[in-house]
Formats: C-alpha cells, structure tokens, sequence
C-alpha cells in the first residue's frame, strides 16, 4: 500500500506546476494527480480559465469540476465562469471541446444555457457540438433545454440524438 499524501500535497504539486516551463508535459501529469484532492479545486479552475497555460493541462483540470462540481455556490459560479472562459478560446480547439462537455453540472445558470445553446449551431465545431450536447443530455430536463433539443431535431447531425435525449426525458420530440 502507497504511503497516504502528506498534508502540503497539494500545496508542494501546486508549487511544482507553477515551476515548470509553459509546455512541460509534467503540468498535466500534477493536474491529473490533484484531480481527486478538493483542496486543490480553486487552482485547477484557474488553470481551465488560464488562456496562457498548458492546453493539455487545461484540458484535464476541465474534468474535475464536471465530475465533482463544487457544492459551494460561489465556488460553482467561478467554475462556471472559468468552463465558459475555456469554451469560448478561439485558440484551443480540444480545451473547447472539454470546457463544452463539463458545462452540464452548470446548465442552469442563464450564461452556461445560452453558451451550451450557441455551441449546438451547425456552424460550430463538430466536437463542440457532440460534447455540448452530452452536457445538456447530463444537466438533464428544463423546458429551456426542451426548446433547444426540439429545435435541434432538425439539425441533419445531432438531430436523432436530440429526439433521442427528448424520448429518454419523456419529452416528445415534436411538440
């Protein structure tokens, strides 16, 4: 059995991360490691919402607030704000793709429903849209994302999903 972390863990990867050179490989590697400590949440939503850092690293700082969103209403609103951030990087195109698929938890909140809305438009990239629309499916049934999902019935690409999600929601697709 591994010796437990010692209680500065976090604190000494923290320390590390922010010594490494901007594209060190290493920075993803402490991200993953921090993933499960919740002390570690505030730093790993800066890391998503930091245009500078390492996309990889962004990417997988993404996955902790989508699989364990903070409880604390301030603390969900910054993670909010940093996906949304990171979605919305013009530069990242596989940071976007994960900053889309975290959304769900955070569905509710106006900015991320009409971010998640823009991000299902034929126009955007299709990973985008495939990861903004499992977000929608995973934040679950509003009337809001009712509307949306309808009007995506239509979409030649993700329309059978959508009327696929509205079915499971025991929603009908066409109403």
């Amino acid at each position: 059995m591994p010796p437990a972390p010692s209680p500065d863990h976090p604190h000494h990867l923290i320390e590390e991360f922010r010594a490494l050179p901007a594209s060190s490989d290493r920075k993803r590697e402490i991200v993953a490691e921090l993933n499960d400590t919740p002390d570690a949440l505030p730093f790993l939503i800066a890391v998503v919402a930091d245009p500078q850092e390492y996309d990889l690293a962004r990417v997988e700082a993404a996955t902790t607030p989508r699989l364990w969103p903070p409880s604390d209403p301030a603390t969900a609103r910054t993670a909010a704000r940093a996906l949304l951030a990171a979605l919305n990087d013009p530069e990242e195109d596989l940071v976007r793709q994960y900053a889309a698929e975290a959304l769900g938890p955070y569905a509710d909140e106006p900015a991320v429903h009409e971010a998640l809305a823009a991000s299902l438009e034929p126009d955007e990239d299709p990973l985008v849209r495939d990861n903004a629309l499992a977000a929608v499916a995973e934040a679950g049934p509003s009337d809001a994302r009712t509307d949306v999902l309808r009007a995506l019935t239509q979409d030649r690409d993700l329309g059978r999903a959508a009327a696929r999600i509205l079915t499971a929601w025991g929603r009908k697709p066409d109403a």
